[in-house]
């Protein structure tokens, strides 16, 4: 006999379909800070200065992604003003959603993915070429986005470089741009403290891998983590960001001088954390839809070793944190990726290296019951 659901399975059924969203952070080119998906809208907490003390703007508009994937990732082109978003929507996963910064505005561009596959990679956008490169699978892919704003009529193809050079037992790559070079962590057999290379505009991976000891405290250690790139005012990031999965300390690799400086781990020890940066600060999106900056000045050891993560107020006073979570899935590629800045990574995959993918975050009580009225109403 055909029973009608009860309202408690409906709001099950509601709320465990919202909680796949994966909110991203990023930043625009004036870098006000950017958070998509969270509490199912979009905002703008503006300038570092306002973070503490304003109310971040609504700025969700019509042809955003719905953020419902699980490895959702946003990168910033700083020369074009644009957030390219990666597995926004779980109705096309191979699609980049464009957010215009300037005019406020989404449009999303199609791509062909071949064997590249977008529900398992981890990548970097490389700064003067606006190039994607990302290890998907066992190969290196790029995807040329141009200089868009606004997506093409046509539609983008990944190309595949090559094979890697990496050992299939590297599941979940960790991946971080600077001065035009992806650098690989946590590569097995390689020492704590050293990163494999590749030279983007030589398309070339280097053999041996470059040390980066430690100025200051520890070295990085061999670990599964994620990445944020600093960017600069003008030209190329020189230094990115490094936060192992348990949050123990946050570590500075500088490409300059190689050396790499160690600073206080992030408030929220979460391991499906994502990250972005600016150039003075680290922002971390938690999986509860926390978010924390740790204010950064290069150069100045003894100021960042000083400083403290400090709660977004901006955000939370309009959409707080949710306890409410849901795990994402992965796989030698990982998933997905880098987020916030032209270069941050994290990724997940089936390696027992890797805690996790970033968690989904903040299921929104609203829409949740708007979903269960919809459902009942359908089956009335």
């Amino acid at each position: 006999m055909f029973r009608l659901p009860t309202l408690v399975s409906l709001f099950a059924l509601a709320a465990a379909k919202l909680a796949q969203a994966t909110p991203c952070v990023s930043f625009d080119a004036n870098f006000n800070l950017l958070v998509f998906g969270l509490d199912g809208k979009d905002w703008n907490a503006g300038t570092q200065d306002s973070w503490s003390s304003g109310s971040a703007t609504d700025i969700t508009t019509s042809g955003r992604p719905s953020f419902d994937a699980p490895n959702t990732t946003c990168y910033l082109s700083q020369y074009y003003n644009a957030v390219y978003v990666m597995n926004g929507d779980s109705s096309d996963k191979s699609a980049v959603y464009i957010y215009d910064a300037a005019k406020k505005s989404w449009s999303t561009q199609s791509v062909t993915t071949g064997k590249f596959d977008p529900s398992n990679f981890v990548a970097v956008l490389d700064h003067d070429t606006n190039v994607f490169y990302a290890i998907s699978g066992t190969d290196l892919y790029f995807l040329n986005m141009g200089s868009e704003t606004t997506a093409n009529s046509s539609a983008l193809s990944w190309v595949d470089v090559e094979t890697d050079p990496f050992p299939s037992s590297y599941t979940a790559p960790v991946a971080a741009l600077a001065q035009n070079h992806i650098h690989f962590l946590d590569v097995p057999n390689v020492p704590a403290g050293e990163a494999k290379i590749f030279v983007i505009h030589f398309s070339y991976f280097q053999p041996d891998a470059q040390s980066y000891p430690a100025s200051s405290g520890n070295s990085f250690p061999a670990a599964h983590g994620k990445t944020a790139s600093f960017f600069q005012s003008e030209g190329v990031q020189q230094e990115f960001a490094f936060i192992p999965d348990d949050g123990s300390a946050t570590y500075v690799i500088n490409v300059e001088n190689n050396s790499t400086t160690s600073y206080a781990g992030p408030t929220s020890k979460d391991a499906g954390s994502v990250y972005a940066a600016s150039i003075s600060a680290l922002v971390q999106l938690d999986s509860s839809g926390n978010l924390y900056f740790f204010p950064y000045t290069e150069g100045d050891a003894s100021a960042n070793t000083a400083a403290a993560w400090t709660k977004v107020q901006a955000v939370s006073k309009v959409a707080p944190a949710s306890s409410a979570a849901a795990s994402a899935t992965g796989g030698h590629s990982g998933s997905g990726s880098a987020t916030g800045s032209a270069g941050s990574s994290s990724s997940t995959g089936t390696s027992g290296n890797t805690s996790g993918a970033p968690a989904a975050v903040k299921v929104s009580r609203g829409l949740a019951a708007a979903g269960v009225l919809g459902i009942v109403g359908y089956l009335l």
